[in-house]
């Protein structure tokens, strides 16, 4: 990680100690110290019990915060109950017929609202507390839990489709999951480690025990009793066949000798990287220990709600209708707070001059070279789909960071980070020195782009801070390829809290600029579904060998914001094979036709779904920084 300086890091930690008085906490420990220190025992009193009584909970508990964690984030989301209006992560893939341990949270939240004299303690973290005591009573390791998480107010069942890794997943698969929420190999290796516990249903292993070849024969007949090939789907097996009652390092031993219960286990260890985490783990159940604890720390911290976000519910299967109507109130009086949430007016009083100076700039930059306008709205994409809009993509290269610029889709591709600089720089004069963000600039430049080009403008939400590092490896995972197929595509924008119709109106950003031929080659040599006369005229500037840089239009205005782009893709003229899966008899043809017929409600889409974008994870507060210079951290 890129060094943060002295300055700016007292300034942060004055910041976080003065601010024990408002309402926008960190997640931390001692949460609860003053408003009810018996929550904690309460918690641990209740899962001792339960896993005493039905030693398997323990490994349910475990699951639920997992399975909490890795949609939307530790939200408690995974808790709620299906309503008339909205369909729940119950009934998820991952899930129904499969998740438990429902019963045994309501008894720990009545009992810990009794301990605490009223709902206090959130449904989301006590998930994560009853994780930790789960593994304790199983004889695992202990840690630190941070609390303050608040509880979701909604769930999806496509966002959990789209996001828990799946038992047929490639090792491939499950290192790009879990590099989605920031965690590394050795994160993933650890946490499965929690297979060490539990037990698994046949429909979740039948096919390994009867088609895959990297299995001990003996354990794949051993299972095949009480397993079938043809029904038994919910019939039982234990994840680690000798202890799944106690939490130790056996499941690696059992990984070594090819008795992985699940295709996703055995992948861990299967002549792939990961290998050699599995052996030192077998090998030092006490580093597995140590791992576990930090990745379960660091898995508990994917995407809190804190502050005034969400509410605590009285009910974890529910929503509280009070507590919504009061966060709704203290959000429209919050105003004078120090932890603002986005605002247009974030700036208003601190910068009256910045959003006319950023235009004027934005504009004088697509005045000189249209084809900027371009630049400057994907590098705003191209940040917010790495972990949030946090600037990090404007962040260069240092001795200990590897950041964005260089990963597979910006190299030798993104541009307009001069244009960034020049906006900077008139933006401190203006203000007087660095008040503005580099990543509410690249918001707010997108925005002016758009416009300078003849398309509709947008309030954009501002107040959004800079990060402190970036990654190639999160670039690499996160950002859309040219080359996927309408499904990635939808599971990609899903995975962002973005949906089908967010999907087509952003890709309709490419009714302007160019793009490579090494983007495009493949399409216009091998792809059926383009017009032939189409991919023939590209031919001669995109050859099928050389000429990777060489340019061509994503669509016939490239330097007028319109919508034409639809009409290209439903004449088969998409020049990327992305953009012609959006009309490829899949589900979002219609979509495209009814842009096609109305640009209006294109720009109005566009318009709503680039707010929903500049939404995705935003520094507030006192995390990150404001930069001094967009490239680098001060």
């Amino acid at each position: 990680m890129a060094k943060i300086s002295v300055v700016t890091t007292m300034v942060v930690v004055m910041g976080l100690v003065l601010a024990a008085g408002v309402n926008c906490q960190q997640l931390s420990p001692f949460f609860y110290f003053r408003t009810c220190p018996q929550a904690l025992p309460a918690i641990r009193a209740a899962v001792f019990a339960a896993v005493s009584q039905e030693p398997r909970m323990g490994a349910s508990l475990l699951r639920l915060h997992f399975h909490d964690c890795f949609v939307n984030g530790c939200d408690g989301s995974v808790l709620l109950d299906d309503t008339p209006t909205m369909t729940g992560e119950k009934g998820s893939l991952a899930n129904a017929n499969s998740a438990r341990g429902f019963e045994v949270i309501d008894r720990i939240k009545s009992a810990v609202d009794r301990a605490c004299g009223g709902s206090v303690v959130s449904c989301a973290d006590i998930l994560a507390v009853a994780a930790r005591d789960s593994v304790v009573a199983l004889g695992g390791p202990s840690w630190r839990v941070q609390l303050g998480r608040r509880d979701s107010t909604t769930a999806s069942k496509d966002a959990a489709d789209n996001n828990l890794p799946s038992p047929f997943s490639s090792l491939a698969t499950l290192i790009s999951s879990f590099q989605s929420k920031g965690l590394n190999a050795r994160d993933l290796v650890a946490l499965s480690g929690a297979h060490t516990i539990g037990q698994a249903q046949c429909r979740f292993f039948r096919t390994r025990i009867y088609n895959d070849t990297n299995i001990d024969p003996q354990f794949a007949s051993s299972l095949q009793g009480s397993c079938p090939a043809s029904g038994g789907d919910n019939n039982l097996s234990p994840l680690d066949r000798f202890t799944p009652t106690r939490f130790d390092g056996a499941y690696f031993g059992n990984l070594m000798s090819r008795r992985g219960l699940l295709h996703s286990d055995q992948e861990l260890f299967n002549n792939g990287t990961t290998d050699q985490i599995v052996r030192s783990y077998s090998f030092n159940p006490r580093l597995f220990s140590a791992d576990f604890a930090t990745a379960m720390v660091k898995m508990g911290n994917l995407s809190p709600l804190t502050g005034t976000s969400g509410q605590i519910r009285q009910n974890c299967r529910r929503i509280s209708v009070l507590s919504a109507l009061l966060l709704v109130m203290g959000l429209v009086f919050a105003s004078g707070v120090t932890c603002q949430q986005l605002s247009p007016f974030f700036y208003f009083r601190t910068c009256p001059q910045a959003l006319p100076v950023i235009r004027r700039e934005v504009f004088s930059a697509v005045a000189r070279e249209p084809r900027m306008g371009a630049s400057l709205l994907r590098l705003h994409f191209h940040d917010c789909f790495v972990n949030g809009c946090d600037g990090s993509v404007l962040l260069d290269d240092t001795p200990t960071m590897t950041g964005e610029k260089n990963s597979l889709a910006n190299a030798n591709s993104a541009r307009g980070f001069e244009v960034i600089d020049s906006i900077k720089s008139a933006v401190d004069r203006a203000c007087g020195g660095s008040v503005v963000s580099c990543a509410d600039i690249l918001a707010v430049a997108a925005r002016d782009s758009v416009v300078a080009l003849g398309g509709p403008s947008w309030r954009v939400q501002m107040g959004r801070r800079d990060s402190t590092t970036a990654s190639i490896d999160a670039a690499d995972n996160n950002l859309p390829s040219p080359f996927s197929s309408l499904a990635t595509l939808i599971s990609s924008f899903q995975s962002k809290g973005l949906n089908a119709r967010d999907l087509v109106a952003l890709s309709g950003a490419h009714t302007i600029g160019q793009a490579q031929c090494r983007f495009f080659k493949t399409r216009i040599y091998n792809d059926t579904n383009i017009d032939p006369q189409f991919a023939s005229s590209l031919q001669g500037s995109c050859p099928a060998s050389g000429g990777d840089n060489n340019l061509s239009p994503l669509d016939s205005t490239p330097t007028r914001f319109d919508g034409a782009y639809f009409a290209k893709l439903m004449s088969r003229r998409g020049l990327l094979h992305s953009d012609q899966e959006l009309f490829n008899n899949g589900t979002t043809d219609q979509i495209v036709r009814a842009y096609s017929f109305n640009p209006r409600l294109f720009s109005a889409d566009f318009a709503r779904a680039m707010v929903k974008m500049g939404n995705l994870s935003p520094l507030t507060g006192t995390n990150g920084q404001i930069r001094q210079n967009c490239r680098r951290v001060n």
